[in-house]
């Protein structure tokens, strides 16, 4: 296994580290000193290749690394932190972004529910409502760019309040007729990743990704309980109890949204983050009636889309189901 960075090691003749704040499967997070500009704290993410990878996929994936941590250089939005430059060092190639200080939001949920409490609703949404302008932002790009790795941790809120989405380890850029290789072996953290980004193969993987990772996140915030992973929800729907039923001040709007946002296909979710805004925010019509009984024995997405008659509800739903087995084994 590499060694990690000492305390005080200069990398590129600039950045000097203070310590390791962050760890993943393939990689660290360094806090730096930026020796070039005085004062000025900066964060290392580190990408650490498989020494026993074949030189040729070895040879992609930097090169994978390479066309990405451009595009991300050119990012330019105010809840992203800034990357700033990118260079290699043996096996092991940087990220250089701003140090973004201030607590993530799940470390502010755990406190929430130390205290036996729930965040605010409307804190949350406002939360909720800067993250969506990024990732709007970012799936707008030409080429659009997929986070892929959305998650209470993946957020931190800067004492100003202003929430910034950092760690972009699992990016993926919708290049057109490109395969695109991830450069860390990992497909997100399951509670947030949906069906279609399990294994290997990204082929089937769009900015609906990130809307399920999206309503995810709102779910564990809103409720301060771990949503069920998407392969456990496929085998049993009723394993994702509604919001309302963990935390009853919920507003039905709301509820309905985020479950939306979670439905298991990625045909029955939101279209873009705007769409979903529009409903979550509501500045689009939304029925907020009580949700039906049998949402808690089926699919998560039946409240919106099946007709009431329970023939054409199971129809439905095996239509779906079907789908979706098929989608995933092209």
């Amino acid at each position: 296994m590499p060694l990690a960075l000492k305390e005080e090691e200069i990398l590129r003749g600039r950045y000097k580290i203070r310590e390791r704040i962050g760890q993943g499967g393939m990689g660290s997070i360094y806090l730096a000193d930026d020796l070039r500009l005085a004062g000025r704290l900066c964060a290392l993410k580190e990408v650490e290749y498989d020494r026993a990878l074949p030189q040729k996929i070895l040879d992609e994936a930097r090169e994978q690394f390479l066309r990405e941590a451009t595009v991300l250089a050119r990012l330019d939005h105010p809840n992203l932190p800034k990357v700033s430059d990118f260079f290699s060092n043996d096996l092991r190639d940087y990220l250089v972004m701003d140090y973004v200080p201030g607590k993530d939001l799940r470390e502010l949920m755990l406190e929430a529910r130390r205290n036996k409490t729930f965040l605010d609703e409307r804190l949350v949404l406002g939360w909720a409502s800067q993250l969506a302008d990024a990732l709007s932002y970012l799936h707008n790009l030409e080429p659009p760019i997929i986070h892929r790795d959305i998650k209470p941790s993946n957020l931190k809120i800067t004492p100003n309040g202003l929430i910034k989405l950092v760690d972009f380890g699992l990016v993926k850029i919708l290049a057109p007729d490109e395969v695109t290789i991830t450069i860390i072996q990992g497909q997100g953290t399951a509670l947030y990743t949906p069906l279609e980004q399990y294994g290997g193969d990204d082929s089937h993987t769009d900015v609906r990704a990130d809307i399920y990772s999206f309503g995810a996140t709102l779910y564990h915030m809103l409720t301060n309980e771990p949503p069920a992973d998407a392969r456990k929800r496929f085998l049993l729907p009723e394993s994702l109890p509604p919001l309302r039923q963990v935390n009853p001040a919920l507003t039905a709007r709301t509820e309905r949204a985020v479950l939306w946002a979670m439905a298991l296909h990625p045909d029955e979710r939101p279209k873009s983050m705007e769409a979903l805004g529009e409903v979550l925010f509501g500045t689009r019509d939304f029925p907020t009636g009580p949700l039906p009984r049998r949402f808690l024995q089926r699919s998560p997405w039946d409240f919106v889309f099946a007709p009431p008659e329970s023939t054409l509800v199971l129809a439905a739903g095996g239509l779906i189901l079907l789908s979706l087995i098929i989608t995933l084994m092209r």
